[in-house]
């Protein structure tokens, strides 16, 4: 039991300091840009990243989240890896495609294919620590991910710095994250797998049918996040591309606690389902939900009287004039985490089917209002509708969950 307590310990700090780091990245690239390259560079990169992580869902696919908690081991290491493989080259293509149809000029379009492709790395890398999840060592999970984020931020800095080139900085962090990848990531991961299995073709595809709704779930529910960015980008300017960028990157840090907190989590979630342990399941759920929540409001205190400061310290640009939009959008952001909690909990008991249909709600009010409030009230109307589907998604989540966790167990006691 020590012994299972030590490495759980090991898991959730390296498991924090990896992932927290990788995600506080965007936010160090964009500090980088926006003080190097302008307001303007800024913008294109914002946008082009932002990009980037919506299609890095089609390369996780069903994402590790799946992976974990395939409980019946039908589907093999290397059935798993070579699934990801052609998700991951599908990203490429899809990034490619998505430039054709915006229109974008030569510059524009290979930003967003080189942060497509950095993504790519990473979405690859993924399916590699589910296997080393799987196999309880987070911590090297954890390990990669610090490497890659440090080395990236320090690469990326230092190359913008001496050549105020966006993309050839973009470039040295793609090598970063492949000189890791092969040297670390493999090396680690090969201990666990075997390579003699031979990969069936129907697991291949399996994995992408069965996988399905839980793809469709992560892309939606990443692109909600985002719609109001496009809707600046049809409509506005790309120095307001930077801004909203900028007061939405501190909801990141919500997302970042939410994410190293249900992860170590996820095993103890299946086992209670399984277990058909109703009371701790629920107690587990509200014990996240309140960790969240008060990060939410110390987040909010911050942010209202602190934040326009602080970040225009940072960034070398006047925000005082947005000191409630990055209010809402701190609460937004708590809202939407907590819906992020429910979202997995149905996930790792294989109900997707559902949220599926919840996210194409979201995503079509996202899209129409985003659009709608973003051309008439320009950058409030893009921080309201931010504010409107957070709001709507937590409304569902919420609702929904408890219901059908409640179904489901009374359901089996009158069965018994």
């Amino acid at each position: 039991m020590e012994k299972e307590n030590v490495q759980f310990r090991k898991n959730f700090i390296w498991n924090v300091l990896g992932t927290g780091l990788n995600a506080f990245n965007s936010l160090f690239f964009m500090i980088i840009v926006t003080r190097l390259n302008g307001v303007d560079q800024a913008g294109i990169f914002t946008i082009a990243f932002s990009t980037a992580c919506i299609i890095y869902f089609v390369g996780v696919y069903a994402g590790r989240i799946y992976q974990v908690t395939e409980l019946n081991k039908e589907i093999t290491d290397k059935e798993f890896i070579v699934n990801r493989s052609i998700s991951t080259i599908l990203m490429l293509i899809l990034v490619i495609l998505f430039s054709v149809i915006r229109g974008y000029n030569l510059y524009k379009s290979t930003m967003f294919l080189l942060l497509t492709l950095y993504k790519a790395l990473e979405a690859f890398s993924d399916v590699l620590y589910g296997i080393l999840q799987k196999n309880d060592r987070l911590e090297i999970v954890g390990k990669s991910f610090f490497m890659k984020a440090l080395f990236s931020v320090i690469l990326f800095f230092i190359i913008d710095y001496i050549t105020k080139n966006m993309i050839i900085s973009t470039i040295s962090i793609i090598l970063v994250n492949i000189i890791i990848l092969i040297v670390f990531d493999f090396k680690n991961v090969l201990k666990f797998v075997d390579l003699k299995t031979k990969v069936k073709k129907e697991n291949i595809l399996k994995i992408f049918k069965s996988g399905f709704f839980t793809f469709a779930i992560s892309f939606l529910g990443v692109y909600i996040l985002n719609a109001p960015k496009y809707a600046i980008d049809s409509f506005l300017a790309e120095n307001y591309q930077t801004i909203f960028g900028i007061i939405v990157m501190p909801a990141t840090v919500i997302g970042l606690v939410a994410q190293f907190l249900i992860h170590p989590y996820l095993n103890k979630i299946v086992e209670l389902y399984k277990n058909r342990d109703l009371k701790n399941l629920n107690k587990l759920i509200l014990k996240l939900i309140f960790m969240i929540v008060a990060f939410g409001i110390i987040s909010s205190l911050l942010a209202y009287f602190l934040g326009p400061e602080v970040l225009g310290l940072v960034y070398g640009i006047d925000l005082k004039v947005y000191r409630i939009g990055l209010l809402i959008i701190i609460i937004s952001a708590t809202l939407y985490t907590i819906g992020v909690i429910y979202s997995s909990v149905l996930t790792a008991v294989r109900e997707t089917f559902s949220q599926f249909i919840a996210y194409i709600i979201i995503s079509l009010f996202a899209i129409v209002c985003s659009n709608i409030l973003t051309k008439q009230k320009e950058m409030n109307g893009a921080v309201i509708a931010y504010f409107a589907i957070m709001a709507l998604q937590f409304i569902i989540y919420t609702t929904y969950t408890n219901i059908k966790l409640r179904k489901i167990f009374n359901k089996e006691e009158e069965n018994e």
